[in-house]
């Protein structure tokens, strides 16, 4: 994108930055990177940036409206409602594909979702892509507006831990010790001093959760919540102590009604210049044609049961088509190239959040998905050098 830093960066890249980079993510917490981290950032042009952000902030406009509202009310499956659904999302992401439209790159949008993302570590990642490649100015930066660290680290505990004593908030999850993101667990840990507590290692007393800290009962007012519904309901061997849709006396940080309601079920009733077609499985045009769209489950995450190769024998088949859309495929431009010769692809994640207090979300980080395959997902990138996970750079505004 931006042709004079790549160039530089590319001619100053060696292994021996890389491997200091990995050392750097791997060894500043109590876990590694789970997940491959790509050789390098992306560089924005100031064009570029300036179309992503307004893209972004279209999308997530375009969810605030009461004829939005309308079709999100439609999303929670039966028997999934959580109640004291909070007035707004805490966290909201929305990934764009870099695409190119008349031999120009331009955002497309892939997904949105409301669930908290790699918040805390994409804050290691860019200081410790700062100490491997001395060649990135400082001056570069991958937070929005004229936000330094400080200010991010703030709105996080603002909008994570409010005015409750860090104590009494948890990061809860499935095993957090287990999954892929688990150093952005660590990395929230060290940041906000909340602790990482399993859904299973919950106690509860009538209203009332408790988590065991440093050997006591402490009970819980917040719940930083990165339990994906997919992934429980998937799981019934799971003892759970309490369930999701008893009235609790918690507040859900994100709430998880959200995580339905501002997601891929958004899709067919999204109309913005930045977004292709979708439609509900059960209600694709018939003079649409199969090999120009995606097949996607609703409610999974990470890419689980995307079908790039739809076909109406595969719709027929399929028990609950509401819960799938067909998304009109986009074009991913080649465009970082790579001393190994291919140009890697890339997803670009715009960061939100959205603090109790303040009127309107806050765009404050982005995250790089980059790839050489035909998704962004690991299976497609086996072997693979260039791809993995990064970060976004572009010139500080002020």
């Amino acid at each position: 994108m931006h042709p004079e830093l790549r160039a530089r960066f590319n001619a100053d890249f060696t292994p021996e930055k890389y491997a200091a980079l990995l050392c750097c993510v791997n060894e500043a917490e109590k876990w590694p990177a789970d997940f491959r981290l790509s050789e390098t950032p992306i560089f924005l042009t100031r064009e570029f940036h300036d179309e992503l952000v307004a893209a972004a902030k279209e999308i997530v406009g375009k969810t605030r409206t009461p004829e939005f509202a309308r079709h999100a009310a439609t999303a929670i499956p039966p028997g999934l409602e959580v109640p004291n659904e909070t007035a707004h999302p805490a966290f909201l992401v929305v990934d764009f594909g870099v695409c190119t439209v008349e031999n120009r790159l331009v955002p497309r949008l892939i997904e949105l979702q409301a669930f908290p993302s790699l918040y805390g570590f994409q804050l290691l990642a860019l200081g410790c892509m700062r100490k491997a490649y001395p060649s990135i100015p400082r001056h570069w930066t991958s937070a929005f507006g004229d936000m330094q660290d400080a200010d991010y680290l703030k709105f996080l505990r603002k909008t994570i831990i409010a005015d409750s004593d860090p104590q009494n908030v948890i990061l809860l999850e499935i095993d957090p010790t287990k999954q892929k993101t688990r150093i952005d667990f660590a990395c929230t840990e060290s940041l906000l001093g909340i602790s990482l507590v399993s859904v299973t290692d919950i106690n509860k007393r009538g209203r009332q959760l408790f988590y065991q800290r440093a050997g006591r009962e402490v009970p819980v007012d917040r719940i930083y919540n990165r339990v994906i519904f997919d992934e429980l309901l998937r799981r019934p061997e799971l003892k759970l102590p309490f369930s999701f849709q008893e009235d609790l006396d918690v507040v859900w940080v994100c709430h998880p009604n959200w995580y339905f309601q501002i997601s891929k079920h958004s899709l067919p009733f999204l109309r913005s210049p930045y977004n292709s077609s979708a439609f509900f499985a059960d209600e694709f045009p018939s003079d649409k044609s199969f090999g120009d769209f995606v097949l996607k489950p609703l409610y999974s995450f990470a890419g689980l049961g995307v079908d790039m190769q739809p076909t109406r024998e595969k719709l027929a088949a399929l028990a609950k088509p509401h819960e799938w859309i067909l998304q009109e495929k986009v074009q991913y431009a080649e465009f970082v190239p790579t001393p190994d010769g291919p140009k890697s692809k890339a997803e670009i994640r715009m960061m939100f959040i959205w603090p109790d207090d303040e009127p309107d979300p806050i765009l404050v980080n982005n995250l790089v998905r980059m790839s050489q395959g035909k998704m962004m997902g690991v299976d497609f990138n086996k072997d693979k050098t260039w791809v993995g996970s990064s970060i976004a750079l572009h010139e500080r505004e002020s």
